[in-house]
């Protein structure tokens, strides 16, 4: 074996292709040939969109789980450790399956030089057959028509909410990104688009490729209501479709009401493989109530409150203002951000100003950060006619102590929020769980 540790394998992985990013099939497709992979053996859902994907996986993963299958999954980024990026009946594969995965890969690949992430997601395919399991659920890392996820056809395609997030790479407007995440759909293949919006050229593919694809509001559909059971109220919802229809459904336990369109998708999967994979009214219910996902609005009970949410692009920043604006608050709302310089940084703090009174701004330890001083000049350029609070800020040379800063200065009544990126998150998380 090259390595005889998971880090020494993920350090490697890092230098072993040139680039970070290097979007493309050819690499990661001659590989999954050589180790015999193309027809792994289990049910494929691939799931792309801009917002909302971890979300999608956790609840389709913890529905099937709920209903008895054997469900494997590959998500990316990781928050904590590697090891959560692929999981087996909801629980993150060990150390030892991860290396003797890799060392089965760098056998197989030979002088072709992967990238990270192809890297991770061969392990995955390989991983999740060797398991056995019955259904994967296999996250897009970044777009879909060239990302190395989509090496393998999916028997049914998710596609979540569609926004503006990797221009560099998929392009500046939801149109054009969307071709790109219209890539995962096949020819006469069952897919769902949850996003009630969706952009005319991922219609367009999907009329192009004769894919049978259903559409939030037209083709499936929700609706939640409030109702009064016993003196109790009872906050619910209905989904339908031609075929079926689930009545009192729980809320998911993610928070947010955004959730829904995810779940209502979800639902539509899950539809399209009852032939072979049916789901009951309670399983769907068992695996909404047990569903958890960690840094998506996740609260940490205490005084001060701590919220951790990783969004980094206009459209989740502006569900996480939501979210904080429907939470009851009798203090101030602490902000410890810290991005990175490819993002949409106006726009997200255009999302979050009217709901932070005071900023704790600091980069991350990695090579795309984006400098402290853009995040700043982003909050100094607010127009001062929609400005509805004065800046605050303050900075720091790394993102633990901008949020022990913001600890030490919140009271009781305050709470603060850790959010901007995974790598936000993932540098406090550990010492408030």
């Amino acid at each position: 074996m090259r390595f005889n540790t998971l880090k020494d394998w993920l350090t490697w992985q890092e230098t072993l292709h040139p680039v970070e990013i290097d979007l493309g099939l050819e690499r990661a497709s001659a590989v999954l040939t050589r180790l015999k992979l193309s027809q792994p053996g289990f049910t494929l859902i691939t799931v792309a969109g801009t917002n909302g994907k971890g979300s999608s996986v956790a609840m389709l993963e913890a529905v099937l789980l709920a209903a008895g299958y054997r469900v494997g999954s590959y998500t990316s980024p990781h928050l904590l450790r590697y090891n959560e990026r692929i999981k087996l009946a909801g629980k993150p594969v060990d150390d030892a399956t991860l290396c003797a995965s890799f060392e089965r890969i760098d056998q197989a690949r030979a002088d072709v030089r992967l990238t990270y992430f192809e890297f991770g997601t061969l392990a995955a395919i390989d991983i999740l057959h060797r398991a056995g399991v019955d259904v994967a659920i296999l996250e897009v890392g970044l777009g879909g028509r060239l990302d190395a996820v989509n090496i393998l056809d999916a028997d049914v395609a998710l596609i979540t909410a569609i926004g503006v997030d990797h221009v560099d790479w998929l392009g500046g407007d939801r149109e054009t990104i969307a071709r790109e995440k219209a890539g995962i759909l096949r020819a006469g293949q069952p897919a769902v688009c949850a996003d009630p919006l969706p952009p005319a050229s991922l219609l367009s593919v999907a009329e192009s490729l004769g894919t049978l694809l259903s559409l939030l509001g037209k083709d499936f559909f929700l609706e939640r209501f409030v109702e009064r059971s016993g003196g109790q109220k009872v906050d619910g919802w209905r989904w339908r479709n031609s075929q079926h229809r689930f009545e009192n459904l729980p809320l998911p336990a993610l928070p947010g009401d955004f959730q829904l369109n995810n779940a209502a998708g979800v639902l539509a999967v899950l539809s399209c493989l009852r032939a072979d994979f049916p789901v009951d009214a309670a399983a769907i219910a068992r695996g909404l109530r047990s569903v958890s996902l960690p840094g998506r609005f996740q609260i940490i009970p205490g005084m001060p409150l701590q919220i951790f949410d990783v969004a980094h692009n206009a459209q989740s920043a502006q569900a996480l203002a939501n979210n904080l604006l429907c939470q009851d608050c009798q203090g101030r709302t602490f902000a410890v951000l810290g991005m990175l310089a490819d993002k949409d940084i106006d726009a997200v703090v255009e999302q979050l100003c009217s709901v932070v009174d005071h900023w704790y701004l600091a980069p991350l330890p990695v090579p795309r950060a984006a400098p402290v001083g853009q995040l700043q000049a982003a909050l100094l350029a607010r127009p001062t006619e929609t400005a509805t609070r004065s800046v605050s800020i303050d900075i720091f040379n790394d993102v633990a102590a901008a949020y022990q800063a913001a600890l030490a200065a919140g009271a009781a009544e305050d709470r603060i929020v850790v959010t901007g990126s995974f790598y936000t998150v993932a540098a406090v998380l550990g010492e408030a769980v």
